[in-house]
């Protein structure tokens, strides 16, 4: 005969787990406590019950309960962590406000000129992948790349569009 479930004193809060709930894994976790208490199942029957492993069930009961009684740091989001950011995500959002003033009103964002604002803006450099990153990260989708190579030689680019036009 297997004993009781354990995790009384977490009933109520897993119970708000359950109405809301996000994501499957916050649902799965509520309804690995929840499953047991209030209807009487065994673990083999709650992991059954939620689709996953009775180890699984059993270490998510555990975790769960850990969290509730303030023992274990509840997990954060990936989004939370940002652990080598360069601002805030509030203070990007402003720097982002103040370099992108035309852009606002309908003109093109070209990156390398608005990297060097941000650098001058934030005090250090950024690599062009962060700006582009940055830019995602804040909803700006339509960017635009230069329209010539920096290094290229202008003069070279009109002889060749007369020899293309030509032939």
């Amino acid at each position: 005969m297997a004993r009781k479930a354990s995790g009384i004193d977490q009933l109520v809060s897993a119970r708000e787990l359950l109405r809301a709930a996000k994501t499957a894994e916050e649902l799965r976790a509520a309804q690995a406590v929840l499953l047991p208490l209030e209807l009487g199942m065994s673990i083999e029957q709650t992991a059954q019950a939620i689709g996953r492993s009775v180890r699984w069930t059993c270490s998510m009961r555990t975790r769960y309960c850990r969290i509730a009684r303030c023992e274990e740091e509840a997990p954060r989001t990936k989004r939370s962590l940002r652990n080598r950011a360069i601002a805030t995500l509030e203070q990007e959002a402003q720097i982002l406000n103040e370099v992108l003033v035309e852009a606002t009103q309908g003109g093109v964002v070209v990156v390398p000129p608005l990297k060097e604002k941000i650098e001058k803006r934030l005090g250090k450099r950024v690599a062009l992948s962060t700006i582009y990153r940055m830019l995602a990260r804040h909803g700006w989708r339509k960017l635009a790349p230069d329209t010539a190579h920096p290094q290229g030689d202008a003069a070279l680019r009109e002889d060749w569009k007369k020899n293309l036009r030509n032939g």
